[in-house]
């Protein structure tokens, strides 16, 4: 996802740090009452040579007033201690520069600390209306839970429904190459750069496996680019533990953790091994990579694939290749203590501790599971089971999307300047190609699913009001306004940012690969997961490995956005009643259990003889 950018929210009126500061006037200078003139004019006599002086101005001038007095003695005061008073001036205008100066440090400090800001939050904070779409239904929604709390009536989607999901059973691992299969020489090096976030990441690690044993070369552990959208220096044992990898894949692959220095010092790009996106096109064949790189491997011995993500097609693919695939997804990659201890710290807020561990808990938090035994005497009587949904409404998404939301001119205006500002290659086809109607992009599903439709979607299946809702991804375009439509069907909403401490979050904080890991956790340990968009890699890779370690008993929500805009079509008219069926028939249609078609994600959908067992 690009990175957000919008118009920056306004600024307080009044800088940080500047205060309302009293004028100066002559009462905060030295009194220039007459007794100080006595006191430092020296004795009696010098007083009387004053008074001769002033007989002499009253024979001039035919007056004499106290007046006069007055003014004489202020004169010849300010004679004698002219030095002081401008000395004292001199100080006084030091301190009054010395004041502004700071004040103007503060505004400046205050000023781009608020600009940093506004870049990160972008739209999500600005305080608006609430934004709807569909206010009838929504009308009708709480209208509905209202009457199902007072039935008390349970919603069934928190089981699968069919029995045959509980059939498959994981066994990649089982499923490995005898040693006796395995080359004893190996044809030389692979690099890996992969590109993305922590999804894509995931992916071109398991696909970089896959290449190596087909090319029978040593796998460098993979290295993750840096990216300006992502901004995340991490790298791989930042994420994932480098020698449970290493042990789970040396039956199949050699893995290293670094090249040998005799090769380090090779200028790739000069000698031919630098392969690239531009190289191999997108979900390559296996026949591409034997006719392509090997060659080179075999020359140089030792190859740079940079930018490596989706780069291996997952049909026609050999059995082995795309066992191995499931086997260093679900198996090899676990990720590091530091994660896994927060990720159960997490999960365990949402469960109140009296949920029982599955298969699932295991994988995802190893060690760091909690034992429930002892805090039974901290149970707290609230449903412990919990629904993650990954709601895909990120500025950027729906910037690119082209669709309208229903905000207006505002949303237009703002959407159009991030898309310039973002997206420049999209603008450039626009221009040559026949403009598609919002309205239209809605009825193919090409539009992103907003807050308010996905919390009507969890209206009409029957999820109670009181439901602890798990929010994943980044901040949602339009903040509380695009917000309030989920929130106030289900106030129980949390996100890692809510359960977790600030201090607990700080190792986290400038590591966006490592927040999406505890997204990752949250979403595949929860009982229910409902996701918005089946193209996105988190809800992608959840769904498989909920799928792989499940037992049939962890639920997916996939909604179908071209059949829900039909639905959605007839708001004005459509019955609580008929909304709710077609829902319900639109989610089991997208439960029943499938085995991996041809071209299908394997990661996605495991459930076929390369990744599990019937």
């Amino acid at each position: 996802m690009g990175k957000q950018g919008s118009p920056r929210s306004p600024r307080p009126n009044k800088s940080f740090g500047a205060k309302d500061y009293p004028k100066r006037s002559s009462e905060s200078l030295p009194s220039s009452d007459l007794s100080i003139g006595r006191r430092f004019s020296g004795g009696e006599s010098t007083w009387k040579t004053k008074v001769v002086l002033l007989d002499g101005f009253k024979n001039d001038y035919g007056k004499f007033s106290s007046k006069g007095v007055y003014f004489s003695k202020r004169h010849i005061w300010f004679r004698k201690h002219a030095r002081s008073i401008a000395f004292m001036f001199a100080l006084f205008g030091f301190l009054f520069l010395l004041d502004s100066f700071m004040v103007s440090v503060f505004d400046s400090i205050y000023v781009q600390n608020g600009s940093i800001k506004d870049e990160r939050t972008d739209f999500s904070n600005e305080e608006k209306a609430p934004v709807q779409m569909y206010s009838r239904l929504l009308n009708l929604a709480s209208s509905a839970l209202a009457e199902k709390e007072l039935k008390n009536e349970k919603p069934n989607y928190w089981e699968e429904p069919n029995q045959k999901a509980s059939v498959w059973k994981p066994c990649a691992d089982q499923k490995i190459l005898r040693k006796s299969e395995k080359p004893d020489k190996s044809n030389g090096y692979i690099m890996v750069s992969a590109n993305g976030g922590l999804n894509q990441q995931r992916v071109a690690i398991c696909n970089a496996v896959a290449l190596a044993s087909l090319l029978n070369a040593t796998l460098v552990l993979p290295r993750f680019l840096y990216s300006n959208v992502w901004k995340d220096p991490s790298q791989f044992g930042d994420i994932y533990q480098e020698e449970h990898f290493m042990q789970i894949m040396k039956d199949d692959i050699d893995v290293v953790k670094e090249l040998p220095s005799h090769l380090k010092t090779l200028d790739f790009e000069a000698i031919g091994s630098l392969i690239t996106d531009a190289d191999i096109e997108k979900e390559a064949k296996p026949v591409d990579y034997l006719e392509k790189v090997l060659p080179v491997l075999l020359r140089n011995g030792v190859v740079h694939l940079l930018g490596f993500g989706n780069r291996l097609g997952f049909d026609p693919v050999p059995s082995n290749l795309q066992t191995l695939r499931c086997k260093c997804n679900f198996h090899a990659l676990k990720f590091v203590p530091k994660i896994q201890q927060v990720g159960s710290l997490l999960i365990t807020r949402i469960r109140k501790y009296d949920s029982a561990h599955s298969m699932l808990d295991k994988q995802l938090l190893g060690d760091f599971m909690r034992d429930n035994s002892s805090n039974m005497n901290d149970q707290i009587k609230e449903p412990s089971k919990y629904l993650a949904l990954h709601l895909r409404f990120e500025v950027d998404m729906i910037a690119y999307s082209l669709c309208e939301f229903g905000g207006g001119e505002d949303e237009k205006r703002e959407l159009k300047a991030y898309r310039e500002s973002h997206f420049p290659l999209l603008i450039e086809r626009l221009k040559n190609s026949k403009p598609i109607s919002t309205s239209e992009l809605r009825k193919l599903g090409r539009c992103p699913l907003t807050p308010e439709e996905a919390a009507l979607v969890l209206a009409g299946l029957g999820f109670k009001r009181g439901t602890y809702i798990y929010l994943a991804g980044s901040q949602m375009y339009g903040g509380k306004s695009r917000m309030y439509p989920l929130t106030s069907l289900y106030p129980n909403l949390v996100t890692k940012e809510t359960l977790l401490t600030a201090s607990e979050l700080a190792p986290f904080r400038n590591f966006s690969s490592q927040m999406a890991a505890l997204d990752f956790i949250a979403c595949a340990t929860s009982d229910v997961f409902a996701l918005t968009d089946s193209g996105s890699q988190l809800s992608s890779l959840v769904t498989g490995f909920r799928t792989y370690y499940g037992d049939g008993h962890a639920p997916t929500l996939r909604p179908n956005k071209r059949r829900l805009a039909s639905i959605l079509s007839n708001n004005s008219t459509i019955s609580w009643n008929n909304f709710e069926d077609r829902v319900r028939k639109m989610i089991e249609e997208g439960q029943r259990v499938r085995v991996r078609s041809f071209g299908r994600s394997i990661y996605r959908q495991p459930r076929c003889p390369e990744c599990m067992c019937k």
